[in-house]
């Protein structure tokens, strides 16, 4: 028996099939790629607005102890510097609608352009966890070796 959960994914565009939808990129490929199901090609303005991307099909996780996160492909993100605009999307599990992917083009100089079919993204499931909040009220802030020092205190 496995722990894993059945995901559920309903094909909203009849062209990921022939595109070879769903596939892991390799045997041991962290993420799903996701295709830009677009109707024609799509051009990302250097450092323009954020474009939402049909993905072309729902997600159905279910089971509340895991989620989806939206990833962008490292290779043209760096590359090129095709990334998502929303840095990571997060699908959760009670989460029914159409994957949408929001690209953007960090690039300063060139637009980007995105045609039907590509790869534009990947989808990485993994479990949460919801830990139990305690709102501490009147309590001193036991000492740590750190304390408050972020951002580089540590001198790493």
């Amino acid at each position: 028996m496995s722990d894993l959960p059945d995901v559920g994914l309903h094909l909203l565009d009849p062209r990921l099939p022939g595109w070879g939808f769903p596939r892991w990129g390799s045997a041991s490929a962290a993420g799903l790629d996701l295709h830009a199901c677009l109707e024609g090609p799509m051009d990302l303005p250097p450092q323009g607005a954020p474009s939402l991307i049909p993905a072309g099909f729902m997600v159905l996780i279910r089971d509340p102890a895991w989620c989806g996160l939206i990833f962008p492909r490292s290779g043209r993100g760096h590359r090129e510097g095709l990334v998502l605009g929303n840095g990571t999307g997060v699908i959760d599990a009670d989460y029914q609608g159409p994957l949408m992917v929001s690209a953007w083009n960090r690039d300063a100089v060139a637009s980007i352009r995105i045609v039907p079919g590509e790869r534009i993204a990947q989808l990485v499931f993994t479990r949460i966890a919801r830990p139990v909040l305690t709102v501490l009220e009147g309590e001193a802030v036991p000492e740590s070796a750190r304390g408050a020092g972020g951002f580089g205190s540590s001198g790493r």
